[in-house]
């Protein structure tokens, strides 16, 4: 993998494990949530216009993606609400490249090899050493992250196939900004403009170009190097995420959890490469 690429594809994993963190740390995680959405699909929105390109098939797609990506805010929000950024972090993106696998072998009848089989077991392996073998403290945190991966699966099945009508930019553009402003009017109107306004801040605009921005540094690290290598490398964004809840938010991140987030991280090498 060329140099260039590598660190392109860890500062995506590095951005992308950050924007989780300020999530996770947010005194009203909900309000957060939706400034970080509405500031990604603001900043962004001048960019993609410059590399407009959307073709008529591309709605049924973008509607589904837009619908899952909403489930995902409101899921998101909830777990880090609930349970600890090292315990949902890992469990969600670490269980969906699995789940997209089982789908492809299970739906379309793909081929699977010994390396892949051997990824699932060591990302199974690291997900019950991040939860832990005794009884978790907030065990709904744990069923949300499964959830969650769900949907993540889910809108990578969707967008694998949308992203050929549309220019990336563009195409995540118009998914995420219809979820964007739903979730923000909905929070504002349970909660007031005043949350809104109480969680705006240079951290949370940080986070919401952090979300489109370790977008774009994959893009790219795919035109420097093949796909599965970027993968791999970008899913690293576990091991930080939960090194970063250790040193940050103080979390109880001991050695067999920092071992489970690394066995994860293995698992995705293994199914991508």
């Amino acid at each position: 993998m060329p140099l260039p690429a590598l660190l392109l594809a860890l500062a995506a994993a590095f951005l992308h494990a950050f924007w989780n963190l300020v999530l996770a740390r947010a005194r009203d995680v909900e309000a957060a949530t939706a400034i970080i959405g509405l500031v990604s699909v603001v900043v962004f929105a001048p960019v993609a216009v410059a590399v407009w390109r959307v073709e008529g098939a591309v709605w049924p797609y973008l509607l589904a993606s837009s619908a899952l990506q909403l489930v995902y805010f409101v899921l998101l929000a909830g777990a880090y609400r609930r349970a600890e950024l090292s315990v949902v972090y890992p469990i969600a993106r670490g269980l969906a490249p699995v789940l997209v696998l089982l789908f492809g072998i299970v739906a379309v009848g793909a081929a699977t090899s010994l390396s892949q089989i051997a990824g699932v077991a060591l990302v199974a392996s690291g997900i019950m050493l991040v939860r832990g073998f005794r009884r978790p403290s907030a065990p709904g945190g744990v069923g949300l992250g499964l959830v969650i991966a769900g949907v993540i699966a889910a809108y990578t099945l969707v967008d694998k196939h949308g992203i050929r009508y549309a220019t990336p930019i563009a195409y995540l553009e118009l998914t995420l900004l219809p979820p964007a402003i739903l979730y923000a009017a909905v929070i504002a109107h349970l909660r007031g403009a005043g949350a809104l306004r109480s969680e705006l801040s240079p951290w949370t605009v940080a986070a919401g170009i952090a979300t489109f921005g370790a977008y774009a540094l994959v893009l790219a690290a795919l035109q420097r190097a093949s796909a599965a290598s970027v993968a791999a490398v970008r899913e690293t964004s576990v091991l930080i995420a939960a090194a970063l809840a250790g040193l940050i938010l103080k979390e109880r991140v001991g050695p067999s959890r920092l071992a489970g987030a690394a066995l994860v991280v293995g698992g995705i090498a293994l199914l991508s490469l």
